[in-house]
């Protein structure tokens, strides 16, 4: 295997600081693994909030999101996905707009909604599922 040695820039919003592509690489191997690793844990659920910081709504759900966890006991775990720092998990979920949400179990996905929800419907529809 060839190790390059140049340096390149990247664009997460502003210029990052140059970095050898080698390390970008094993950057991204290990979001992608740590993001696997975070739905799929046996017997646990996992809300994924897809966001942006530049997003109104996605702001405005934020307090929800975090009622709505602390409501139901602990049952469901809250991890927040920035899209524009992490294209290719938007991509690879097919979310085509923020707020999005995605609800996994055991690596599955057991249910999503996209769009603003209020706390009594964000609630109904989870309580569905654990």
């Amino acid at each position: 295997m060839q190790v390059f040695s140049f340096y390149i820039q990247y664009w997460e919003g502003v210029f990052e600081e140059l970095l050898p592509i080698d390390v970008l690489v094993n950057q991204n191997l290990m979001a992608k693994k740590k993001f696997k690793e975070i739905i799929a844990q046996p017997g646990t659920a996992v809300l994924v909030d897809f966001y942006a910081d530049w997003c109104a709504p996605c702001q405005t759900m934020t307090p929800v999101l975090e009622e709505v966890v602390d409501h139901l006991g602990g049952k469901i775990k809250l991890f927040k996905l920035n899209v524009d720092k992490n294209p290719q998990a938007s991509l690879q979920f097919g979310v085509r707009s923020i707020p999005h949400y995605i609800l996994f179990k055991n690596g599955k996905i057991l249910w999503r909604k996209g769009g603003y929800m209020t706390k009594r419907d964000l609630l109904q529809s989870l309580k569905g599922f654990i």
